[in-house]
């Protein structure tokens, strides 16, 4: 019998809520150690390597995947659902940088945000930080978690396991510097065609939760404009609802990057945070509820 991934999908969440993240050896590490020492074996700053590394270190493992689904079942689609999945995680980073900021321990929360984003954070200020983990905690819900539950209601562990490899090496390599311009061009347009339909589901979703109307606004007007096609519709409808202002000027390896501004109304502050991690949480019982429905119809169907 086919397996019905979508009644699957709130018991990923399920235990993702009661487990946590696995304390030690979780194997997205050991996935990230060894694309670091793949990428130095082959990175010639050619499109082709980028390529090739790609294949070599995605392919092999959904295959495996696929084929130990296929012996053990139910049971080791949900514990590799569960491992994709990055929900606690999420909230685990987010929440020490909201009380450090909470306590004025400004300098323990540019510590804890400089292990989540990617910019310069030594000389941010409070609303600086609390702008910076808002951005984080929208973006990474929309990567981490409902791209995540998406791909695992289409295709089970191997459309989970596909889709957070390849997030994984877009996030390693798909920056637009010297040593990755070429070689991780791959990398980051699997991941953008990947990503496109879950983020728009998310910026829905975070659209619906708080003000619909703004949100949708600066979807269209801010987020379109973009310089990432997916990150721009999920973080300005996600500011839009949440009426606090995102993007902006940001610090990148010691340069300036001119943002654009997403969202409207007051600057982000660190209860937002709070707020941010409450519409992403909302949002994934309203995708366990869908999942749900969707997954009893297409039992019904089939019994028909």
């Amino acid at each position: 019998m086919e397996m019905n991934h979508f009644l699957l999908l709130p018991c990923i969440v399920l235990l993702d809520v009661i487990a946590g993240e696995p304390a030690r050896y979780h194997p997205l590490v050991g996935f990230g150690n060894l694309a670091i020492f793949v990428e130095k074996i082959f990175n010639n700053n050619h499109i082709v390597s980028g390529v090739v590394a790609w294949l070599l270190l995605v392919l092999p493992l959904v295959f495996l995947t696929g084929v130990l689904s296929n012996l053990f079942g139910i049971w080791f689609e949900l514990i590799i659902g569960y491992l994709a999945l990055g929900a606690t995680s999420l909230w685990q980073h987010a929440k020490p940088i909201q009380s450090a900021l909470q306590n004025n321990n400004i300098k323990l929360a540019r510590q804890r945000l400089s292990w989540i984003v990617s910019r310069n954070t030594a000389t941010l200020n409070q609303d600086d930080i609390s702008k910076a983990t808002v951005e984080s905690l929208l973006e990474n819900g929309s990567d981490a978690i409902f791209a995540t539950l998406f791909w695992f209601a289409i295709g089970g562990a191997e459309g989970a396991l596909l889709y957070r490899l390849s997030n994984t090496l877009d996030a390693m390599w798909g920056y637009k510097n010297e040593r990755y311009h070429y070689f991780g061009r791959f990398a980051a347009r699997v991941d953008d065609v990947l990503n496109w339909i879950p983020a728009r589901l998310t910026a829905i979703g975070y659209s619906l939760y708080g003000d619909t109307k703004t949100a949708w606004q600066c979807w269209q007007q801010q987020g379109t404009k973009w310089y990432s096609p997916n990150a721009g519709p999920v973080m300005a409808a996600g500011a839009g609802a949440l009426g606090v202002k995102l993007g902006g000027a940001a610090l990148y390896d010691g340069k300036l990057k001119e943002r654009l501004q997403l969202g409207t109304g007051r600057t982000a502050k660190a209860d937002d945070i709070t707020r941010a991690w409450l519409m992403i949480r909302t949002n994934m019982i309203y995708w366990c509820i869908i999942a749900l429905i969707l997954g009893g119809g297409y039992e019904v169907f089939n019994q028909i």
